[in-house]
């Protein structure tokens, strides 16, 4: 049977399944938990919290308490020791390095056989799955797959465990089916020096058939405008013809829609998002129509949420599961996974856009937001005010930060965004102005706060110089792979520091 008419037969067969999980969401989440407990039971986290007698959702939420990556993380250097049976009820041998958008010290993520067979990499066949059934007739394995990773390390406090990027794990472990067609090789994909990566990646993938690409949208322009100044191709269907997707994931597209349409301005591209964390595959674009994310219930993850006006960390008392969420509402989002992460608050904020089937959108971070002057401006709000105001004056922007400017005698307060623009402007403050446009129409709490410029004053734009956020994700080890800038604080700690850099 020919390759494509096999992968063919296979997708049927997965979207059925998927569609039996959007019509019994509950009985599968239920399921999923079980399992999980059942696993957990003989661990030493297991023991300490009863799992043996945990019968239903009810005796989990009361028994098993909220976590982080602070109070796991004890388990996890014992991991990394190579204990075993801490946490979950088979090795751990893999750590995925996360820093999430945080400027904190790198997390080692324990990741499972199952957490990559069972999440991961079904995550990736689904994604397969669910593109050629929304677009039927499609050859992609015919060319080669472009997937701009992270880098592995090995973990030298044991000879058998390891850390690296997700990507890079990935990689690493990667099954035969997806090593078919995949480029560049291991060895550039895998290779920790940025700069010498992009460079490597961009010359020996000239002149392969690429149909797909898959990255960060951020790392992905970097190698796409390289490849464009070495061959002085006009856009990339001149270097490779059939591209026809790009899957992306890790930060917000909409901010880098209009700087792919310009290097690949066709309509006939496909742009699909997943929500792929190092803690595991949590969504996938299914309807191509619409930017909403549908909740894979059956990888072996259990949800439970928090609403984000009863966020209070791991002390929050109001936690429910898939049953009681409303459309919406910013949830926290809790997940306990197969790799023995239980009730972890992963930090990032949703809201479901559907519950027929569990659809949703990426809102932000539980730490990632402004709210000095009561204006609640999250990052979904920022991210789609960029989008609007660089449409309006034709401006990309490249990276950003924004922090407060807090009142001073009288003054009103305001906020202050540093961004890098692709091509510096003679005048930016046609672009603040539709920016803060833009936020007031996104955004009711920013709009009250700037009436009349009596609490908060309009935004003050900083012209950061060409790879200014570069310079600075490498002088903190975190150049690549899926470490992104942090775009809103709360403070201004992160922006002076970036000021700093400017003028010294």
């Amino acid at each position: 049977m020919p390759f494509n008419s096999l992968f063919s037969w296979l997708i049927k067969k997965r979207i059925h399944q998927i569609d039996l999980f959007k019509k019994y969401p509950f009985d599968v989440q239920a399921e999923v938990l079980l399992q999980l407990i059942e696993n957990g039971k003989n661990t030493e986290w297991g023991k300490k919290y009863g799992y043996s007698t945990i019968k239903s959702y009810q005796d989990f939420n009361q028994q098993v308490p909220l976590t982080n990556y602070e109070i796991l993380e004890p388990y996890i250097q014992r991991l990394i020791k190579n204990e075993q049976f801490l946490l979950w009820g088979d090795e751990i041998k893999w750590f995925a390095m996360s820093s999430g958008t945080m400027r904190a010290k790198s997390k080692f993520i324990p990741v499972s056989k199952q957490s990559l067979e069972e999440c991961h990499y079904k995550g990736g066949k689904d994604l397969l799955s669910i593109y050629y059934n929304q677009i039927p007739d499609r050859k992609l394995y015919k060319g080669k797959h472009l997937i701009l990773g992270g880098s592995a390390k090995i973990n030298y406090l044991n000879a058998d465990s390891y850390f690296g990027d997700l990507s890079a794990i990935i990689l690493k472990n990667m099954p035969w089916w997806a090593e078919l067609r995949r480029t560049p090789s291991k060895e550039i994909a895998l290779m920790s020096e940025w700069e010498e990566k992009i460079e490597k990646l961009a010359t020996s993938t000239l002149n392969e058939d690429i149909y797909i690409l898959a990255g960060v949208p951020s790392w992905t322009l970097v190698l796409c405008h390289r490849i464009l100044e070495i061959t002085g191709k006009k856009h990339l269907r001149e270097v490779w013809p059939n591209l026809e997707l790009f899957m992306h994931g890790g930060v917000n597209f909409e901010p880098y829609r209009e700087q792919f349409k310009k290097l690949i301005p066709f309509e006939d591209m496909n742009y699909v998002e997943t929500y792929n964390a190092s803690e595991g595959f949590f969504g996938i674009q299914d309807d191509f129509k619409i930017n909403e994310l549908l909740l894979m219930l059956d990888y072996g993850i259990f949800f439970e949420f928090i609403p984000m006006d009863k966020f209070n960390g791991t002390d929050s008392t109001h936690v429910i599961s898939l049953q009681e969420v409303e459309l919406g509402i910013n949830y926290a989002l809790v997940i306990s996974t197969n790799a023995g992460l239980w009730r972890y608050i992963i930090g990032d904020t949703i809201r479901f856009t559907n519950l027929t089937p569990f659809r949703f959108k990426i809102t932000g971070r539980t730490r990632s937001f402004m709210n000095a002057f009561g204006e609640e401006l999250i990052v979904e709000n920022a991210e789609e005010a960029i989008r609007l105001a660089s449409l309006a004056v034709d401006l990309e922007v490249i990276e950003y930060t924004a922090a407060p400017i807090f009142m001073d005698q009288g003054q009103s307060g305001g906020h202050e965004w540093l961004i890098e623009f692709r091509n510096p402007p003679e005048n930016w403050n046609e672009f603040a102005f539709e920016l803060d446009k833009a936020l007031q129409s996104l955004n009711s709490d920013y709009e009250a706060k700037r009436t009349g410029n009596l609490s908060v004053k309009s935004p003050t734009i900083r012209l950061a110089p060409k790879g200014l956020f570069e310079r600075w994700l490498k002088s903190i080890g975190k150049l690549g792979g899926q470490h992104k800038v942090p775009r809103l604080s709360n403070d201004r700690k992160l922006l002076e520091e970036l000021i700093g850099m400017m003028e010294g």
